[in-house]
């Protein structure tokens, strides 16, 4: 028995070779963003500017904080992210059962409630899988899903990944991503990149976690098919790609608490004041993120503890990982209010 094997059996009381996703399916009165099926013109709209990746907060025992999250996806939009963005590694799908990956993509689709487009996540799921989960979400009103293929032992080729990507793609607009296809080298993930695009129209976007070079190459590649290329890992990430497409979107940390910031650096480079644009980076973005690296628990222990710094969740993660203690909180609190992260 496998480990999502295990989590299907304990967290649905399924056994057998199917997901259990079926068995979720129910009429929803939630729908996305529009009437009619996401394109990527629409994507173009909703993907822009800064937008939140959502930090799943837990409770303090461990279970999954639904009102934390819809307290994030409300302070999201409150900070202007047209999108509400699940991923494998923000969201914690890897610590969750297939139980609770579906109903976090519920809850965010029913709270959003068209006032912005979701993106759900899958976490390693095979084709059948992740088709099974791919009909789950549009059913619950999930705009588009982030696919992340296993890839044990290199497994896959360029043929099969283009295969998993558009067969998912009859069934929900599909988002990639280069965690895994960028293991494999920036030419490889990159020809997975072309040949999937021009097979299927309803693959929308793609979130680039492989470095500023790769990110370069993927925005000349995008050009012109009206996929939206965009950086994941911040400010720095999305101001290298500036000089070529002029950058359409990034993950932004700080929208949810601190929106002031990711006003400003956008507002910056949207003036193509690039000069100011980085400015901004080395204010806010490096000192804080060099103080979140030193915490124990590393930076997404950090990010959790400024949730509850914000007033919008707890600090806590689910175990094994760890979570700030009240010392450890202060001094985060101490360090945001210098730099101006933190306002009373």
């Amino acid at each position: 028995m496998n480990r999502r094997t295990f989590l299907r059996t304990s967290a649905t009381g399924l056994i057998g070779l199917g997901t259990g996703f079926s068995s979720l399916f129910k009429p929803s009165q939630t729908r996305g963003i529009g009437n009619g099926p996401v394109d990527r013109a629409t994507c173009a709209e909703f993907i822009n500017g800064p937008i939140s990746s959502i930090c799943t907060p837990f409770k303090r025992d461990g279970s999954v904080s639904y009102d934390g999250l819809r307290s994030f996806i409300d302070h999201a939009i409150a900070g202007d992210s047209k999108t509400m963005l699940l991923t494998a590694g923000d969201s914690h799908l890897g610590c969750m059962s297939d139980k609770e990956i579906a109903e976090v993509a519920r809850v965010t689709a029913e709270h959003t409630a068209g006032r912005a487009l979701v993106v759900a996540a899958d976490d390693g799921y095979a084709t059948p899988e992740a088709i099974e989960f791919a009909q789950y979400c549009k059913s619950v009103g999930v705009d588009v899903v982030m696919l992340k293929p296993p890839d044990s032992f290199e497994s896959g080729t360029v043929e099969t990944f283009v295969q998993h990507y558009v067969e998912v793609s009859r069934y929900v607009p599909v988002m990639l991503v280069s965690n895994v296809l960028g293991n494999r080298g920036h030419d490889f993930a990159l020809e997975v990149v072309r040949r999937s695009i021009e097979q299927s129209k309803s693959i929308v976007s793609m979130k680039n976690d492989s470095g500023h070079e790769f990110g370069r190459n993927l925005s000349r590649l995008c050009q012109g098919t009206g996929v939206i290329p965009f950086a994941g890992g911040g400010k720095k990430a999305h101001f290298a790609v500036v000089p070529v497409d002029g950058g359409p979107s990034y993950m932004s940390t700080f929208q949810v608490g601190a929106p002031h910031i990711s006003r400003e650096y956008w507002r910056a480079t949207q003036a193509k004041d690039l000069k100011r644009a980085e400015e901004i980076i080395e204010q806010y973005e490096t000192p804080y993120w060099d103080y979140l690296k030193t915490l124990q628990g590393g930076w997404n222990a950090g990010w959790h503890g400024a949730l509850e710094l914000f007033g919008v969740a707890g600090r806590w993660r689910r175990k094994p990982y760890y979570s700030l203690n009240d010392e450890e909180l202060e001094g985060l609190k101490q360090r945001m209010i210098e730099l101006d992260i933190l306002r009373s």
